[in-house]
């Protein structure tokens, strides 16, 4: 983590007041579902302090983004709203948009780029948006977007560096300091920063001395290259891609650089993990981005210690196939799941000792597959992989030592 030395509580100068952030409360009220702030007793306890979960991936399109998108739609013109909107977005923003655009009657056109998830597609597609998907990065949909939109006469609704949107997602911060006024910390995922930059405005408006800390992916470190004028590069596949972002907003930036107390960069084991704990201790569903929050707490808890540190859930929109492998990649990581391969002799019953040696030992066989041609083994020998099931590291330390003693040769692979 970076320690922001210049961050401030000065509010004056920015173009979004208190006073917007409040006004946004009451213009999305009764239509954007204010969410739980819960004490998450489990998760306190293993990180040693005392960690309230903001569920906004239990809003209606499982995003934070519906707040900010509701706020910048609702002050539309009459004639705008005949015009149309569009905006680029890697998913959870086009759901936003998509969404109450619908409820208001306004036509939506949603740019996404390539390699977006296709559960962000086809929920984007469902609210009633025309989708449009184009640009290896979200900059360059954007920059389609805003052609495509000029060129057509339609308002460009931006993802974060809008004051009205930054406005809109401010309101999670006045939520949560209501429903716990005494938090020491808040820990808020960035992407371009629109989230983080509402909530450090409505939070430090509340309590001065809160601390507010961002976090972003290792592979897009873009507002930490901005506020620290450094050059560490942003590139690659990030389980958070909802914060993939290789340029923050010049609105956006400005905030973070005065207000946001640390920013933390976390890799993508980290995020795995925070996924996976959620899932198996909260029983609910986040994606890479909404989970960066818990990833920063978990790989540095004694920075937390004995502080009440509230934690953003920003979304929840990750695909079923992705949830799998990440699933399956944790109990990898904790011992639980292991692929061994074995040099046996190519007989008959070779297998089944093997097999009965695994049992004796406690182990569950999950797959098991031969290997005769493509090794350097000689003919008369195979190799033998399976993937097994234990308990925990331990139990497979166990299994492999029960294996070296009846003089096989196994390794993990």
């Amino acid at each position: 983590m970076a320690d922001l030395s210049r961050s401030t509580s000065d509010l004056s100068g920015f173009p979004v007041a208190p006073s917007d952030i409040l006004a946004a409360a009451e213009t999305i009220r009764g239509a954007v579902v204010e969410t739980a702030c819960s004490h998450s007793r489990t998760l306190s306890s293993i990180c040693g302090c005392d960690i309230w979960l903001k569920f906004e991936n239990l809003q209606f399109t499982s995003s934070f983004k519906e707040r900010g998108a509701l706020n910048r739609l609702t002050a539309l013109t009459p004639e705008e709203r005949v015009r149309g909107v569009i905006a680029m977005s890697a998913g959870n923003h086009a759901q936003g948009v998509a969404y109450h655009a619908k409820r208001l009657g306004i036509p939506a056109t949603i740019v996404m780029p390539i390699g977006t998830p296709m559960v962000k597609i086809e929920n984007t597609r469902h609210h009633g948006a025309e989708v449009v998907v184009t640009g290896a990065t979200l900059e360059e949909a954007a920059g389609f977007a805003r052609s495509h939109g000029e060129a057509r006469g339609m308002i460009f609704v931006h993802p974060y560096d809008d004051p009205l949107v930054i406005a809109g997602q401010g309101t999670i911060g006045m939520e949560m300091l209501k429903a716990v006024p005494d938090l020491d910390t808040l820990v808020v995922p960035i992407g371009g920063g629109g989230l983080i930059s509402g909530i450090a405005i409505a939070a430090k408006s509340i309590k001065p001395s809160l601390r507010i800390l961002g976090v972003e992916a290792w592979l897009y470190p873009s507002m930490y290259n901005a506020i620290h004028d450094g050059n560490l590069p942003a590139r690659g596949d990030t389980l958070a891609e909802g914060i993939a972002v290789k340029s923050p907003g010049k609105i956006t930036t400005e905030i973070v650089r005065r207000l946001v107390d640390d920013i933390a960069l976390v890799n993508e084991a980290e995020l795995e993990r925070a996924v996976a704990t959620l899932i198996s201790i909260e029983k609910t569903v986040v994606e890479g981005a909404g989970a960066a929050g818990l990833a920063a707490l978990m790989s540095d808890p004694s920075r937390f210690a004995g502080q009440k540190v509230g934690l953003v859930l920003s979304g929840g929109n990750i695909d079923t196939r992705l949830i799998a492998s990440v699933l399956t990649r944790e109990l990898a990581r904790e011992g639980r799941l292991t692929q061994l391969s074995l040099d046996i002799p190519d007989r008959p019953g070779q297998l089944a000792a093997v097999a009965a040696l695994l049992a004796e030992a406690g182990a569950n066989i999950i797959e098991v597959s031969h290997q005769r041609t493509f090794s350097d083994l000689p003919a008369k020998a195979t190799l033998l992989q399976l993937v097994i099931e234990t308990r925990d590291s331990a139990h497979l330390d166990e299994v492999m030592a029960r294996l070296s003693a009846s003089g096989l040769s196994a390794r993990c692979t």
